[in-house]
């Protein structure tokens, strides 16, 4: 797996030392809200193990660790389609919190973006956002992401229904 850097922000691979600082990072309710039922909360060292063991068993994994001034801060990964749709990747991330308003995320999908147009034969990295997340939605608009469209009440999260917002930037 490539090791991507610029401006202070190294994506990576996981080692198990990032246990401790994963579940550090990820038990948090503001976090666990902007992300898919499948994400932990409350998020446990046994569920960092968990990902950890997936994580080392993917024989092509484009999910990066992300490193600010050399401290890991949260995660980021591509997620290429297939069949019809193998020309492109679901971008997801999280930030830990303390690291929130930095411009961390907005480096990191700037490096991930420039990876999967160059490196993973993809015309289209897209996110589905949920209409909460107006931070994500900014970072993604910084990187030159445009809204595509709203699927209204697409997402049912903490007993509620909410628009997913949808982005895409396409590099052809």
């Amino acid at each position: 797996m490539p090791k991507l850097s610029g401006n202070n922000i190294v994506l990576r691979e996981f080692t198990f030392n990032d246990k401790e600082r994963l579940v550090e990072l990820a038990n948090n309710p503001r976090i666990s809200m902007n992300l898919r039922d499948g994400f932990p909360n409350p998020y446990t060292l046994s569920d960092a193990e968990d990902f950890l063991r997936k994580y080392q068993k993917m024989e092509s994994s484009q999910i990066f660790a992300i490193e600010y001034n050399n401290i890991y801060v949260g995660n980021i990964g591509l997620h290429k389609g297939i069949d019809v749709y193998r020309k492109s990747a679901e971008i997801g991330y999280f930030l830990g919190e303390p690291f929130w308003n930095k411009g961390i995320m907005t480096k990191a999908v700037n490096i991930i973006c420039d990876y999967g147009f160059s490196k993973m034969d993809i015309v289209k990295i897209y996110a589905g956002i949920f209409e909460y997340n107006t931070a994500s939605m900014r970072v993604l608009e910084k990187c030159g992401f445009k809204k595509e469209a709203v699927l209204e009440k697409a997402v049912f999260k903490q007993g509620k229904f909410f628009d997913e917002i949808r982005y895409a930037k396409i590099q052809m």
